[in-house]
């Protein structure tokens, strides 16, 4: 099934089910009022959420409506915890290289990981609103997953388990703020503004083949400005399973119903597939030319994110943003 939030009810938005062309929806307040509340009762609502989309793509669930996707607010208008992984070693290894730096022999056995924004997501049709060009501005394509309540000390094997949906995140990051802050050895704080999620979530079933392993096995499409920008592969040169993600958040605490957990920039090997983030083409253009020639991102671009499947067909719904500067 896929879940989306409407824009109305409060800040945690109204819980709607998506049909699957994601043409059309239907209210799901009799079951839960909101995501968050179908997640902390997932075992009880989730049947009842699933019943719900069947009608409604068989055509028969009373109260159905026409989508408009910019009604749309983030699926999870704000979560309990969001952490952010960089499950990909080519983007790793290549930013490394750039710099003239060996990627540490860690970096292969354990997930590198950090505590993201989760106090409010943008709608997936919602600007991007930044202060300054001069802060380089750029847009990270990943995949997320959402869990119900894991347990302190899950196993891989056992967090697979928790894992109830998937989307997509455009997980805006500022370059030009990120060394200042990595340098006092404490991590991101202004460097990693509010991110974007995908119009809907939706359960592994919906994914059939495509979702193997824990992994996503399909291309991550980019655009900017309506031009090509990248078709990554998410399935390729991952190098944690998001079950080893969930488990290695989960070693020391037990998280939440309603942890978002991403997998970081997807990245290739193989570079002739693009880039889901400017850093990442910057980088190839540094080790390649010497020097990058692709700018970050100016006031007035426009960023498209998206998965389909093998029909051509969204899955998740396009993230569609422009940056807009903050006017005050």
């Amino acid at each position: 099934m896929k879940l989306g939030s409407l824009k109305e009810g409060g800040r945690d938005g109204t819980l709607v089910v998506v049909s699957r062309d994601l043409t059309h929806a239907v209210k799901a307040s009799g079951i839960a009022p909101t995501l968050q509340a179908a997640l902390d009762d997932w075992s009880n609502a989730a049947p009842r959420l699933n019943a719900l989309s069947d009608e409604l793509n068989a055509g028969s669930a009373a109260g159905a409506f026409a989508l408009e996707m910019a009604a749309l607010a983030s699926p999870l208008p704000r979560a309990y915890e969001f952490v952010d992984g960089s499950a990909y070693l080519p983007h790793v290894e290549r930013v490394r290289r750039a710099r003239g730096a060996e990627v540490p022999a860690s970096f292969y056995t354990d997930p590198l990981m950090y505590q993201a924004t989760s106090a409010g997501f943008l709608g997936p049709r919602d600007p991007v609103v930044v202060v300054s060009e001069d802060y380089g501005i750029d847009l990270e394509a990943e995949v997320i997953v959402v869990t119900d309540d894991v347990p302190m000390a899950a196993t891989s094997a056992q967090a697979s388990e928790h894992i109830q949906l998937i989307g997509l995140i455009n997980d805006v990051s500022l370059r030009a703020l990120i060394p200042g802050e990595l340098a006092k050895g404490f991590g991101f704080m202004q460097s990693k503004p509010r991110s974007a999620l995908s119009p809907v979530l939706v359960t592994p079933d919906e994914l059939g083949e495509a979702w193997q392993g824990d992994k996503l096995h399909l291309p991550m499409r980019t655009w900017l400005n309506d031009q090509w920008f990248g078709e990554a592969e998410c399935g390729v040169d991952m190098q944690f399973s998001f079950a080893e993600l969930v488990a290695h958040v989960a070693k020391t605490r037990p998280l939440t119903a309603g942890t978002i957990v991403g997998s970081g920039t997807i990245a290739n090997q193989d570079t002739g597939k693009g880039a889901s983030c400017l850093a990442e083409q910057r980088t190839v253009e540094t080790l390649r030319d010497g020097q990058p020639s692709t700018p970050f991102l100016q006031f007035g671009d426009r960023l498209r994110i998206d998965i389909t499947d093998a029909a051509g067909r969204s899955i998740f719904g396009a993230i569609e943003q422009q940056v807009e500067p903050l006017i005050r």
